[in-house]
């Protein structure tokens, strides 16, 4: 029932460092981190205050997830290494960034994203705050809340390795070194360099994805408007991809407009964009934007000694290595998040 409390009910609770305790852990004292914040002219009660609210949140999430199953508190930077039962219910108390970064380490289970400040988050993600937890959880428990499935993108290495992500992945180099690597789209081979290649999903289509082909949108009409004011009589033309199905994308209003809305979040393909790509005498800059397919998956094939990375929606630090001779696939993951709404 709603109001007891059931040992088979097992509930993850993950939390993370507010900005405080990190600071904290840098500087070793309050007192000196907050020598260093004002120092440079900034408001440190801020600072306190997110801690304060967000440790108040904490507290209050343990006593609501306590009266209806077993709760176990995970720290964020263990979730990449943590086994998630079957039967778990995951609860994530955090911003956005914190909900998608857990998502894609689960197996379906359903995760509840918890707002523990709104009068300072937005929280697309977080439609929830912890005073709901009582009654929602136990309805989750019984099958009876609505869950929304998320597509998640997957990179599949040659050597077994393989990583998830929820909004984006991104293949290229640690540094702003240039990218080296072949690509291979729907038969077509190309050797490329460039500042890598994102590739984004339905839930990422606003994100990074969308920054890219914007300014990408930006630059082709500025050209344009600059070209047709000299005299020229044809405007450049935006990169060719494999949009949609293969077939090139000739202007930048459709490679915009192509992702500009938000799509859906079990939208059934995957989006890439080639950033900043090099023409020259030994690679080329054709194969730039496309979708990504059930039966059209993106093949890479790393060219980098040394350097060269595949990490997701953000996370550097968990990373998989590619370097020269490991070649990724990129697919649609066989699995999907659900997040509860």
């Amino acid at each position: 029932m709603s109001g007891t409390r059931s040992s088979e009910n097992k509930i993850i609770l993950i939390q993370r460092k507010t900005r405080l305790e990190e600071l904290v852990v840098r500087y070793n004292t309050i007192q000196q981190a907050q020598f260093y914040i004002e120092r440079l002219g900034a408001d440190f009660s801020d600072y306190i205050s997110e801690d304060f609210y967000y440790r108040k949140a904490v507290e209050t999430a343990v006593i609501e997830l306590g009266a209806v199953g077993r709760v176990q508190l995970l720290e964020r930077q263990h979730v990449p290494n943590f086994i998630f039962g079957e039967q778990d219910t995951v609860v994530v108390l955090g911003q956005d960034g914190l909900v998608a970064n857990t998502l894609k380490y689960l197996h379906e289970q359903p995760l509840i994203g918890v707002n523990p400040d709104p009068q300072r988050w937005d929280g697309v993600l977080l439609p929830f705050t912890v005073k709901d937890l009582r009654h929602l959880v136990p309805e989750v428990f019984r099958g009876q809340r609505q869950v929304r499935e998320v597509m998640l993108a997957k990179a599949q290495l040659n050597d077994g390795q393989s990583l998830y992500g929820v909004n984006d992945l991104f293949i290229g180099r640690k540094t702003h070194v240039s990218a080296r690597y072949q690509l291979e789209l729907n038969g077509v081979t190309e050797q490329q360099s460039s500042s890598g290649i994102i590739v984004s999903t339905g839930m990422g289509s606003t994100g990074w994805l969308k920054s890219v082909l914007a300014g990408a949108a930006g630059i082709v009409h500025s050209a344009a408007q600059l070209q047709k004011a000299s005299g020229a009589r044809t405007a450049p033309a935006a990169g060719r991809g494999g949009h949609p199905a293969g077939q090139p994308v000739t202007g930048a209003d459709e490679v915009y407009t192509a992702v500009a809305e938000r799509l859906p979040w079990d939208y059934p393909n995957l989006y890439f964009t080639v950033r900043e790509p090099f023409p020259s005498r030994t690679t080329s800059a054709d194969l730039v934007f496309g979708e990504i397919g059930s039966q059209a998956p993106l093949k890479i094939t790393s060219q980098m000694p040394e350097d060269g990375v595949i990490f997701s929606d953000g996370v550097e630090n968990d990373f998989l290595a590619f370097n020269s001779g490991v070649e990724a696939t990129i697919t649609l993951a066989e699995k999907r998040g659900r997040l509860v709404v």
